[in-house]
C-alpha cells in the first residue's frame, strides 16, 4: 500500500503541472494576439498622427516620434482651402441623416414588428434587398431626381441620398430589437388608453435607448465617411464633405501629393469618432448585446 501511493504522486503533481504549463500558454497567446490586433488597428492612425506633426522635409524619415514637432499642416489645412466649411457640412449633413433615419426608423419598427398584417415579412426582406444594392448601382436614378428636385449641390440633397443606404439599416435593426419587447408592456398600455405614439416614445423608446443609440452612432459613421454620392452631387468647394475635401487636396505643384496636410485632416476627422465612440462605449455595448439572451 505505501508503495503504490508513492508511485502514483509524481503522476498527479506532474498532471497538474501540465495544466497550469497549458493554462500559461494559452493564456500568453491570447495576450500576444490581443496585442497583435491592438497594433495592427491602431498603429495607422499613430503613424498619421506622426506624420501630421512633421515638416515636409522630413515626411519621408522612418521615425516613431518626429524630432522637429511642427504645426503648419494643420495651419495649412484651414488656411488654403474652406475645410472648416466642409466639416460643418459633413456634421449638419450627418446628424440630420442620423434624426430623420430615426424618427422614421422607430415608427417603421413599430408597425413591422408589433402589427401583425399580410405582406410584413416580404416587405422586411424588401427593406433588407435595398441595402444590399450597391451605389453606382442607384447612383444614376439619384442624380435625376436630385437634379428634378432642383437640390443639386446642396446638403437636402445629400442627406436625400444618404438615408438610401442607412434608412433601410437602421429600420432592419430597429425592427429586430422591437419584436423582442414584452407584449405585456404594450397591453397594459393600451388598457390604459395610451395611443400608438404614446406606447412608441413613452414605453418602447425608453427600453430601446442602447440600441437607439448603437444604431444611430453607426449610421453618423456611415454618414460621415461616404464619398460617392458626396462627390457626385456637390460641385463647389463650399458643399463638400470632408472626405470629398481630403480626397481633392492637392499640392504646389501638379505632381505633388501633400501627405503632411492629407494626414493632418485625416487626423482632424477621425478624432470626433473616436469621442464619441469614448463616449457611448458602455451605451453601445449594451446596444449590440440587448436580446442576445431571452427569458
Amino acid at each position: 500500500m505505501t508503495d503504490t501511493t508513492v508511485q502514483t504522486e509524481p503522476v498527479i503533481i506532474d498532471r497538474g503541472g501540465r495544466f497550469r504549463m497549458k493554462k500559461r500558454i494559452n493564456q500568453g497567446l491570447f495576450w500576444l494576439l490581443m496585442l497583435v490586433i491592438v497594433l495592427y488597428s491602431v498603429f495607422p492612425f499613430y503613424w498619421a498622427i506622426v506624420s501630421s506633426l512633421k515638416p515636409s522635409s522630413d515626411l519621408f524619415s522612418v521615425e516613431f516620434w518626429p524630432k522637429n514637432l511642427t504645426f503648419d499642416n494643420y495651419k495649412g489645412v484651414f488656411s488654403e482651402q474652406p475645410f472648416g466649411r466642409n466639416i460643418m457640412n459633413s456634421v449638419i449633413t450627418s446628424v440630420s441623416t442620423v434624426s430623420l433615419c430615426l424618427f422614421l426608423s422607430v415608427t417603421a419598427a413599430y408597425a413591422l414588428g408589433r402589427v401583425q398584417f399580410k405582406g410584413r415579412g416580404m416587405l422586411l426582406l424588401i427593406i433588407l434587398s435595398v441595402s444590399m444594392f450597391p451605389q453606382v448601382a442607384v447612383l444614376s436614378g439619384m442624380f435625376e431626381l436630385i437634379s428634378m428636385l432642383g437640390v443639386y449641390n446642396n446638403l437636402i440633397g445629400l442627406v436625400m441620398s444618404y438615408m438610401l443606404f442607412t434608412l433601410p439599416f437602421t429600420v432592419w435593426i430597429l425592427t429586430t430589437f422591437m419584436r423582442e419587447l414584452p407584449k405585456e408592456l404594450e397591453e397594459a398600455a393600451i388598457v390604459d388608453g395610451a395611443s400608438p405614439w404614446v406606447i412608441i416614445t413613452k414605453v418602447f423608446l425608453p427600453l430601446l435607448g442602447p440600441v437607439f443609440i448603437t444604431t444611430g452612432l453607426l449610421a453618423f459613421i456611415a454618414a460621415w465617411n461616404e464619398f460617392l454620392f458626396a462627390l457626385t452631387f456637390t460641385l463647389t468647394n463650399e458643399m463638400r464633405t470632408v472626405p470629398v475635401a481630403i480626397s481633392l487636396m492637392s499640392g504646389n505643384s501638379q505632381h505633388e501629393l501633400p501627405w503632411g496636410s492629407l494626414m493632418a485632416a485625416s487626423v482632424i476627422v477621425t478624432i470626433p469618432l473616436i469621442f464619441l465612440v469614448l463616449i457611448f462605449q458602455k451605451r453601445i455595448v449594451s446596444g449590440l448585446t440587448a436580446g442576445a439572451v431571452k427569458g
